[in-house]
């Protein structure tokens, strides 16, 4: 009853300019009265009178700081910084005031329009809270603008008494230096501060969020003593942890004072928790016969959230565990002579685009009986039928090709479809807003996005015919003298030879990108281009960066199994080895259909070979379907289901590629699984 009384209060506050504080204080109980009160009279009259004695001490202390204000812009004997110092100190102090004045009223206004609302009404409810949750973020972001300003004007008060000290002694020569020093050491922060705070908060989009700061001490469980917030503050280097809301954790990306070097401890320990662990899990599956990728799979199991849960910097392992899918497919292209490749394409994009088209026609009818949604079932079965580029990659590392006279060999087929699927895969991402406006329903939309569709199908086109014409404008004037040029500089010093390559990597990624073709697609060109150049030249490159291709491919096969849950699997291991094996089964026989009809007479047995090669799905679907559930084209379900299909299919790959080689493929050309 008393909290009612104080806001009654509040509400008369706005009068005090006129009333009198007595009067005030009657005006609230006859307020108070009128709902009924029967006590509580001289509790309101008494903070009534102690609200409106503070705000008329406010307004009389604004009004003597602003005439200080006014009396330090008359005082000539101070420079115009310490006069414009001063005076800002000031204002920041009369806005304090009024903004904690402000604040008072805010709540009376946030209380009346609670109690005109309809407490059934949820979305009332949920507006509400949204306002004040706006309101709260502003006034944050203007104390903490206020604190800052604050900081500052105590720095340079203690600068100021540094300097009168200074002024009553002679300083030395280091002084002096030292002096001279700090100075140039304020200007360069001042000129490499970006300012990125102020600069971003009013854009578009930006929201403003409470997140918890957690730092290294209390992470471990421990307590930092015999220290000050102060000096925690100063000390800090800024790598701790900030959590939001959403339970998203983040690590610091660039600090705000560039001079210090920094380095993230979280990134580092998992690094060499990945490494450390992959070796033993390596180790034993190569034991027993397995691959050794299921060891690095397994060691990601052990340190993700399923497991351990060990594994702080998820983004950054995966991240740099695709520079090992870039390295992968380089290597892949050193490999796949230009020859084989002008003799695979034809093949390669029609197996690959009948097979696409198989896949959704069997989705949507599948979805017809099951009575899902088309766009679900469009997204399910593209996603579904692209199959691991990077695995199958390491299927075929290694080994002599048997590659025939007049025949197709089944690498070149097989990585020629796996490439025009990762063209599929750029293709596919460009076309998931339309994708988004036919789960809405609006059909004008979606007419639209129709026509966006063929326009990006052209686009897509035109990216791929630019690609091959700068392929071969490199090919024929600038690969064969840039490495000339790198091997001469590199001989006794090999760093030179591999960061030629890792540039010129990055470049066909970079055009490729640019073009909004697949980046995979630009790593696997410059391998090929580079494979022109003869033998000798791939053999001395390969020597060079298959040993950075493998430790990045470990990380990479290891940050797939973070996203490896055995739990869910237990729960759901009867429909899940159901699906699996139904999708596999699926691939297979649609590529030996595909395979038959467009294959040479003389070429149709290698068939059974590529088509045990496709018959999982690609690691991508993660990303995929991670975009399509923030889109809600699928629900948490069919994600969940979806990661572990792709995960099932994967284990049983290497089982099944050693089957289909050991029956169809002889002897001398069989290639060692790694």
């Amino acid at each position: 009853m008393q909290v009612v009384c104080w806001l009654l209060c509040l509400s008369t506050a706005g009068a005090l300019a006129v009333l009198q504080k007595d009067q005030v204080a009657q005006h609230a109980i006859k307020l108070y009265r009128s709902k009924g009160a029967t006590q509580g009279h001289s509790w309101v009259a008494s903070n009534c009178k102690r609200l409106v004695g503070l705000l008329r001490q406010k307004n009389v202390v604004v009004k003597k700081l602003a005439a200080a204000a006014d009396a330090v812009g008359r005082d000539r004997a101070l420079s115009e910084p310490e006069r414009h110092f001063q005076v800002h100190t000031l204002e920041v102090f009369q806005k304090e005031l009024n903004e904690s004045e402000h604040l008072v009223f805010q709540a009376v206004h946030s209380l009346q329009r609670a109690l005109q609302g309809d407490y059934r009404d949820v979305v009332n409810m949920k507006e509400s809270s949204r306002q004040r949750l706006e309101a709260l973020r502003e006034a944050a972001i203007k104390e903490e603008q206020e604190y800052v300003e604050l900081v500052a004007a105590e720095k340079h008060q203690q600068e100021a008494v540094k300097s009168a000290l200074a002024q009553n002694k002679t300083l030395s020569m280091l002084d002096e230096i030292l002096e001279d020093v700090r100075k140039a050491a304020d200007r360069l922060e001042e000129e490499i501060e970006e300012h990125a705070f102020d600069n971003n908060k009013q854009m578009k989009g930006v929201n403003v969020e409470a997140v918890l700061r957690v730092e290294d001490d209390e992470e471990n469980g421990g307590k930092r003593k015999n220290k000050s917030r102060q000096k925690e503050v100063e000390d800090d280097l800024g790598l701790s942890m900030l959590i939001d809301s959403q339970n998203n954790q983040y690590v610091l990306t660039k600090p705000r004072d560039s001079t210090m070097p920094r380095a993230d401890h979280h990134f580092i320990k998992d690094l060499v928790s990945v490494v450390m662990l992959s070796l033993p899990c390596g180790w034993i599956c190569t034991l027993v016969g397995l691959p050794s990728m299921f060891g690095y799979i397994i060691c990601g199991v052990l340190l993700g959230p399923s497991g351990l849960n060990s594994i702080k910097s998820m983004v950054q392992v995966e991240t740099l565990g695709e520079l090992g899918v870039f390295f992968t497919l380089f290597v892949v292209g050193l490999e796949f002579s230009p020859e084989r490749l002008r003799k695979v394409w034809k093949t390669s994009v029609q197996g690959s685009c009948y097979l696409s088209l198989l896949m959704v026609g069997g989705g949507l009818l599948w979805g017809q009986v099951l009575r899902i949604r088309p766009t679900q079932t469009v997204f399910i079965s593209t996603c579904l039928s692209l199959s691991s580029t990077p695995l199958v990659s390491r299927f075929l590392a290694g080994g002599s090709r048997g590659d025939k006279e007049g025949d197709l060999d089944y690498s070149s087929v097989l990585l020629g479809m796996l490439v025009m699927q990762d063209v599929q895969l750029g293709l596919f991402i460009a076309v998931m807003p339309t994708l988004i406006q036919a789960q809405s329903g609006d059909l004008d939309s979606f007419l639209f996005g129709s026509l966006r569709v063929l326009y990006l199908l052209a686009q897509v086109l035109v990216s791929l015919a630019a690609v091959l014409l700068l392929c071969l404008l490199l090919k024929s004037f600038l690969i064969g003298p840039y490495y000339k040029k790198l091997h001469a500089e590199s001989k006794g010093n090999k760093e030179i030879l591999v960061l030629g390559m890792a540039a010129f990597v990055f470049f066909m990624l970079t055009v490729t990108e640019f073009l909004d073709v697949s980046m995979e697609l630009g790593c696997f060109l410059a391998g090929a281009l580079l494979s022109t150049q003869g033998h000798m030249v791939t053999g001395e490159v390969m020597g060079c960066i298959e040993p950075i291709r493998d430790f990045l491919a470990i990380i990479f096969f290891a940050s797939i199994g973070l996203h490896v849950f055995p739990t869910f699997v237990l729960y759901e291991l009867t429909i899940l080895l159901v699906l699996t094996l139904t999708l596999v089964i699926m691939k297979f026989v649609m590529a030996v259909l595909v395979l038959s009809a467009i294959l040479p007479p003389g070429s149709r047995h290698i068939r059974w070979v590529v088509s045990a090669g496709l018959a999982q799905v690609s690691e991508f679907s993660f990303v995929l379907g991670s975009r399509a559930r923030r889109a809600g084209i699928i629900s948490r379900e069919v994600y969940l289901l979806v990661l572990s299909v792709t995960t099932l299919s994967l284990l049983l790959a290497p089982v099944l590629w050693r089957v289909t080689t050991h029956k169809w493929v002889p002897r001398a050309e069989r290639r060692t699984v790694t």
